[in-house]
């Protein structure tokens, strides 16, 4: 086993040592409401919104983003599990802030190996081969930070499957001091019809 796999097995021993009534919590969300934010591990989206297990869906992808499958679990949030209301929770620092679609795309190309960030510049480091896959992926960067949160909003809002009485709030999580900040432009696209 790796060093990582023991410490997981032996936190999660502890974990279970203290499970309680956990289990029977319900499969709805207690507090009725979804966080749809970035997979960065500086979030701790039980943290910084003050919940416990069993209150909310947090889904997660990089960089936050209203993906086909993170509108896939919104909708399931809502229709089978009774969310009302949603959160999008960008963040300041983010990675998905350092490259486009076209540099992924060469990277991979070039091999699936881990890049390396150098001088600000993604650059490949790896012993290929890679493959022209990255080339046909949407990798949904960011170029605009809150222009994005404003884009994934109105993504959700406008989706078939989204009831238009559902809220969407649009917020930034600042990396350096754990503060959400609105975005009125993506709560404004986000609000009730």
């Amino acid at each position: 086993m790796s060093d990582n796999q023991d410490a997981v097995l032996a936190a999660n021993a502890e974990y279970a040592a203290r499970f309680g009534g956990k289990g029977g919590l319900p499969m709805p969300p207690a507090r009725g409401f979804a966080i749809l934010t970035c997979m960065d591990a500086r979030l701790d989206p039980a943290q910084y919104a003050g919940l416990a297990e069993g209150d909310a869906h947090v889904i997660r992808n990089a960089g936050g983003r209203a993906s086909d499958d993170a509108i896939r679990s919104l909708v399931i949030s809502h229709k089978l599990l009774g969310t009302q209301e949603w959160f999008v929770i960008h963040h300041t620092d983010c990675g998905m802030e350092t490259f486009d679609d076209a540099t992924m795309a060469g990277l991979l190309e070039k091999s699936l190996d881990t890049a390396a960030l150098e001088g600000g510049a993604w650059k490949d480091v790896g012993n290929g081969p890679g493959a022209v896959d990255g080339h046909y992926i949407n990798w949904l960067t960011i170029a605009d930070r809150e222009g994005s949160i404003v884009e994934d909003v109105r993504r959700v809002r406008e989706h078939p499957l989204v009831p238009g009485y559902i809220p969407i709030h649009g917020y930034l999580y600042d990396c350096s001091n754990g503060r959400l900040t609105e975005v009125p432009a993506a709560t404004e696209a986000g609000r009730p019809r």
